[in-house]
């Protein structure tokens, strides 16, 4: 998506191109989530489980990683800060199977412009509200 342009700062020489390092997806029913995003993504999620909370990991070799996780203080909601995940080249083939996974569509896929590309909100199996985005 965009963003300000970046300005050189004198003061400061580390310039931050990524602010967004890390994310977890909250889950009451862990295995209903995992296997949400397990289905719309066709993935097979790393999982995790502990005595104490259940992590399934998002595969990734570059970038950004991020995991769903079920335990004390991981509550789904569909307030707060709006997570864009990666749609892939056409968003549309994710968000195709969010409501046959469990979940359900908010905002349908949407043109931002054609430099930024398209976005679509969604609620997941658990409740959360998160989006998607894609160049086409």
């Amino acid at each position: 998506m965009g963003g300000a342009p970046l300005r050189s700062k004198k003061k400061n020489k580390t310039v931050i191109r990524d602010y967004v390092s890390w994310f977890e997806i909250p889950a009451i029913d862990f295995q209903q989530a995992v296997n949400f995003y397990n289905h719309i993504y066709g993935i097979e999620m790393e999982q995790n489980i502990t005595d104490v909370n259940a992590m399934a990991f998002f595969p990734v070799t570059t970038g950004i990683g991020g995991a769903v996780i079920a335990g004390p203080g991981s509550v789904p909601s569909d307030t707060g800060p709006l997570i864009y995940l990666n749609g892939g080249k056409d968003l549309s083939n994710v968000l195709d199977k969010v409501e046959e996974a469990g979940g359900r569509i908010v905002m349908p896929k949407t043109l931002i412009s054609k430099e930024a590309g398209y976005f679509a909100i969604f609620i997941d199996s658990q409740g959360n509200k998160l989006a998607l985005h894609s160049k086409n």
